[in-house]
Parts: structure tokens; C-alpha cells; sequence
């Protein structure tokens, strides 16, 4: 019986971290850049979350209402 193997194509951003790091990295560096690609990412999803929130027009008193039915 033959196996199939599945591939996925490497993203592009896979793709370029395997350029970038094509050479050894110490583990306090390899630690350092996987706290800058969480910021990064953290940043990226808080700033479209505003942007949603902005094109709802909700306001502070919109995100009190949703904590506290959230706590009933």
C-alpha cells in the first residue's frame, strides 16, 4: 500500500525567518525573538481590536455593560 505524505507549502513569513536564521542562534537570543514576535503579534491584534471597536462606536461605558454581563 502506498502512503500519501501531505505537504504544505512554507508560508512566506516561514520562509523568511529560515533566510534570517540560516545560522546558530544562542538560546537568550532565540528567547529575545520570540518575545519581539508575540509583541509584534499582540500589537497587531490590539490595534485592529481598536479598530473594530472605533468602526462600532462603542464606548467606555459600552465596555463596563460588556464586563458586567460577563460576571451574571
Amino acid at each position: 500500500m502506498k502512503m500519501e505524505t501531505l505537504q504544505t507549502p512554507l508560508t512566506n513569513l516561514q520562509l523568511e525567518l529560515l533566510k534570517v536564521f540560516s545560522r546558530p542562534v544562542s538560546e537568550e537570543d532565540l528567547l529575545q525573538i520570540r518575545q519581539m514576535l508575540a509583541k509584534f503579534f499582540a500589537e497587531k491584534a490590539m490595534n485592529l481590536a481598536d479598530q473594530a471597536w472605533e468602526a462600532q462606536g462603542w464606548t467606555a461605558e459600552d465596555t463596563e455593560r460588556l464586563l458586567q454581563d460577563e460576571k451574571e
